[in-house]
């Protein structure tokens, strides 16, 4: 009769290891405080040392738009990336980010006026992306449209986002990057 009350302590105490761990979830996800509105983050006790001064200089990818409306969860990541790294200690002159932008992605980077034709919406609807893209510009991240990209969309450099700079191609701005130190995120 022991055996049994010790295994059923034990299975009630697995149970609430489990439970808890499984609610920690999307609760453990927090504000960052400098992209702010943007790019949550959770506290993690990494194993993996981040070296002091290291510069990290990466280039990410966007080629699929956002449904409208929401803001496009690429740009959200440059937004994590920024938020983790600078709660983690990484001072902000150590991150320079850049994102490429190409084929349907391009109109997320667009002012207003673009994005509402775009879309086959009318006014007051803004583009959900404007105010992270602002804050990310704000704070030194590289952001290029694919011209080609661009040309298939109709969109004109005029109608960039403030910041926002159009390059000849997504494939010439990931090949200048790169031979300006930038790695390539994977994801």
């Amino acid at each position: 009769m022991h055996k049994i009350s010790s295994l059923k302590l034990l299975m009630v105490s697995l149970l609430l290891v489990t439970s808890s761990a499984a609610m920690a979830g999307k609760e453990a996800f927090k504000a960052g405080t400098v992209i702010k509105g943007y790019g949550e983050i959770a506290t993690i006790d990494s194993q993996l040392a981040l070296p002091k001064g290291m510069q990290f200089n990466i280039a990410f990818d966007m080629s699929k738009a956002a449904k409208v409306g929401e803001v496009n969860r690429s740009l959200n990541t440059l937004a994590r990336f920024i938020n983790m790294h600078e709660a983690a200690g990484v001072k902000s002159k150590d991150i320079n980010l850049a994102m490429v932008v190409h084929g349907s992605a391009v109109g997320d980077l667009a002012d207003d006026g673009y994005y509402r034709q775009q879309h086959g919406l009318a006014a007051p609807i803004e583009n959900a992306n404007k105010a992270l893209v602002q804050q990310l510009t704000e704070y030194g991240v590289k952001v290029y449209i694919c011209g080609q990209s661009a040309a298939y969309y109709n969109l004109s450099n005029q109608a960039l986002l403030p910041g926002v700079e159009m390059a000849l191609s997504a494939m010439t701005a990931h090949a200048i990057l790169a031979e300006q130190g930038y790695s390539l995120n994977p994801f």
